[in-house]
Order: C-alpha cells, then structure tokens, then sequence
C-alpha cells in the first residue's frame, strides 16, 4: 500500500471520528458509535476480553480524558498511561485490517470486536494502531501482540496509541 493511500485511509478514519479540523464543535450529550472505549455487544459471538496479567488493561487506555481546543480533540492521558510510553508492552485486542490480504503489517486493534465492516466500533481511547516486524495472520479471535507502545499527545490522524516493532505472541 503506497503512503498516499495509508495517509488518505487513515484521514477518513480520523474524519469519521470527528478529530479533525472541520469536526462539530459540540460534544454529543451522549457517545455516539465510534466514540468512547467501545461496547461489547452482548450478542456478539465473540467474548469480551478477559483482564490478563502483564497486559496493557483496555480501562487503563480508556481512561484518557480530552477537551476541545481551535476544534480539535486534545488528549489528556493519566499518570499511568503516560509512564507506559516508549515501554515494551503486551497488548491484547480484535484485529482491524488497514491492507488488504490475509495477514498484516499494519492494523488497528480493537478493544471491542468489530460488528460492522464499515463503523468503528470505539473512539481513540480504544483502538491502537499496530505496525508489525512480521506479518500477523488476520483472524476474528483476540490477538495478543508485543512492541513499544507510544502515546500520542498530537496525532494528525487523531490517534492516541501506536505500537511499533509489533511482534505476535502465543
């Protein structure tokens, strides 16, 4: 995939979001889909994640805060987010494809399993996009992956978290 098409996928995702420039100035009363950590839904035929020891916790990613600043999203992240960046870290989550084929470089993951090919199924605080050393065989199942995480105070894609040198482990 050229640079051009990643910067312009990665654009309409943040668009759809709402984090860009040219976004509504006015916070939904409520989140609406494709905004906050994501929703299990309890008809899905995927479990929730479980808690896991040693891996990032969604909550932890989740509790970001964010004030609207020249109509823009800014993030806030707490203390223990913030201690976890350029760290090594375990991350677990459902596979989102930014390339087409079966297995992948470059992805999201998700905190939620995704319902429809078309939505996000959470806001920033619950997506981290992955770039891997290898590819990674795509599946519907969780995926646990390892890599240098790094927290994203101003992304042009409004993004919070990236995982880099991403490596899968069983």
């Amino acid at each position: 995939m050229n640079t051009d098409r990643i910067k312009s996928t990665a654009l309409l995702f943040a668009l759809s979001l709402g984090l860009v420039a040219g976004a509504s100035a006015q916070a939904p009363a409520a989140p609406a889909i494709g905004q906050g950590p994501g929703v299990h839904d309890p008809r899905s035929a995927f479990k929730p994640l479980q808690e896991r020891e040693g891996v990032v916790s969604w909550p932890l990613l989740a509790s970001v805060t964010t004030k609207l600043e020249n109509k823009r999203l800014v993030p806030s992240f707490p203390a223990g987010v913030q201690q976890l960046d350029k760290q090594k870290v375990k991350i677990q989550g459902f596979m989102m494809p930014l390339e087409p084929g079966d297995k992948q470089r470059h992805f999201l993951l998700s905190s939620v399993p995704t319902s429809c090919n078309f939505c996000t199924p959470a806001g920033p605080e619950g997506l981290v996009e992955v770039r891997s050393k290898t590819p990674i065989r795509y599946t519907l199942e969780p995926v646990l992956v390892e890599g240098t995480l790094a927290v994203l105070a101003n992304d042009p894609y409004g993004l919070f978290y990236r995982v880099i040198d991403a490596q899968p482990v069983n």
